[in-house]
C-alpha cells in the first residue's frame, strides 16, 4: 500500500480547489516551493502526473480527477476519526468493561442508570461473578474496572474505597436470638449458619471475624446466591452473615431480623479496582471518579 501523508492530501486538495499553486500556498500559509515539493512527492508516489500546465493555468489530469475523488473521501474519513477521538476525549462516547462481585448487584444497576443519564453514549459491558472468578478476569486483563469488597491480595492493583459495606448476622423473626439485645459475639458459637461459597468475599469476611473471636459456627449449607440464602434463613434453616446492602427490603418488611450483637455490623468498604498497569480510557476514568465522588450517598439511599 502506498503511504500518502495527510499534508500531501491537504495540499493536493487545496491546489485542486484553487487551480493555483500561489493561491493554495497563501491559504495553507506556506511558500510556493513547499506546495510544489508536496505535489512532486505525491506524483512520485502515485507514479503519474496529477496536474498539467495549460498556459499560465493548471488543471487536473484524468488521474488527478480520480485521485481528487478518493482523496476527498479519505480526508473526510480522517476527520470523522478525529471527531470520534475528540468525543472520547470529551467523554461523550466510549465503552467500559466493568465487572462486579454478585453482592454488588443490589446497588450497581442504580449507579449505572445515574451515570448513563449523564453520559448516554458510553456503553458499559457488565460482568457479574463471585470474587474468585473476578480475580481471574483481573489477572488476564480482560476488564477495565472491578467493583468488589476486599481489595485483591498478591496482585498489583489500584483499589479505591467509594462506599461502606456493613456486614451482619441475620435470622428469621422466630429465631431465639432475634430477641436478644446487646449480645456478645460468643452467642454465635455453635449456631447453625447458611453461608456463601468458598471464594466469596462475604464468606472470607465472616471466617476472618469468627477466627479472630474464636467462634465456631456449624455450617449447614453453602449457597452461591444471596437470594437463596435469604429464603433459607426465612424458612428457619439457620443464621447467615451477609452484607446489609442485600437485605434492606427484607429487614423493613420484618421477614428478616438483624441480630443485635456487640461489634456488629462489621463495616467494610466497596472498592473500585483496576490493574496498576492498566491505562484507563477517559470513559473508564470518568466512571471511576463518579463512584468515588458520588456513589456513597446514593447507595445509602438505595440499599
Amino acid at each position: 500500500m502506498r503511504r500518502y501523508t495527510l499534508r500531501q492530501l491537504d495540499t493536493f486538495l487545496e491546489v485542486a480547489r484553487q487551480l493555483s499553486v500561489s493561491r493554495a500556498a497563501d491559504l495553507l500559509h506556506v511558500t510556493q516551493p513547499a506546495v510544489s515539493m508536496q505535489i512532486r512527492q505525491l506524483e512520485e508516489i502515485v507514479g503519474m502526473a496529477l496536474y498539467e500546465q495549460v498556459g499560465r493555468k493548471i488543471r487536473l489530469t484524468d488521474a488527478g480527477l480520480d485521485f481528487q475523488t478518493y482523496a476527498i473521501c479519505a480526508v473526510a474519513q480522517l476527520q470523522q476519526l478525529e471527531d470520534a477521538m475528540a468525543q472520547r476525549r470529551g467523554l461523550k462516547k466510549g465503552r467500559i468493561s466493568l465487572a462486579m462481585v454478585s453482592t454488588a448487584k443490589y446497588f450497581v444497576p442504580m449507579l449505572l442508570v445515574k451515570f448513563r443519564q449523564r453520559f448516554p453514549d458510553i456503553d458499559i459491558s457488565l460482568h457479574i461473578h463471585n470474587r474468585e472468578v473476578i480475580m481471574q478476569l483481573l489477572v488476564r486483563n480482560e476488564i477495565d474496572l472491578v467493583i468488589m469488597g476486599r481489595s485483591p491480595d498478591g496482585l498489583d492493583c489500584v483499589a479505591t474505597a467509594f462506599a461502606t459495606n456493613p456486614l451482619g448476622v441475620i435470622s428469621s423473626p422466630e429465631h431465639p436470638l432475634s430477641r436478644r439485645r446487646g449480645a456478645p459475639l460468643s452467642i454465635l458459637d455453635g449456631e447453625q449458619f447458611v453461608v456463601r461459597e468458598i471464594g466469596s468475599g462475604t464468606r472470607h469476611a465472616m471466617e476472618r471475624l469468627f477466627a479472630e473471636n474464636n467462634i465456631h459456627p456449624r455450617i449447614v449449607m453453602e449457597m452461591p446466591s444471596n437470594e437463596t440464602i435469604k429464603q433459607a434463613v426465612m424458612a428457619g434453616m439457620g443464621l447467615s452473615f451477609l452484607s446489609l446492602r442485600t437485605i434492606r427490603h427484607e429487614l423493613a418488611s420484618g421477614h428478616l431480623v438483624l441480630l443485635d450483637v456487640l461489634g456488629l455490623p462489621l463495616v467494610r468498604h466497596w472498592h473500585i479496582t483496576h490493574l496498576a498497569g492498566k491505562r484507563l480510557s477517559p470513559p473508564a476514568r470518568e466512571f471511576q471518579s463518579f463512584l468515588i465522588e458520588e456513589a456513597g450517598p446514593l447507595i445509602k439511599l438505595w440499599a
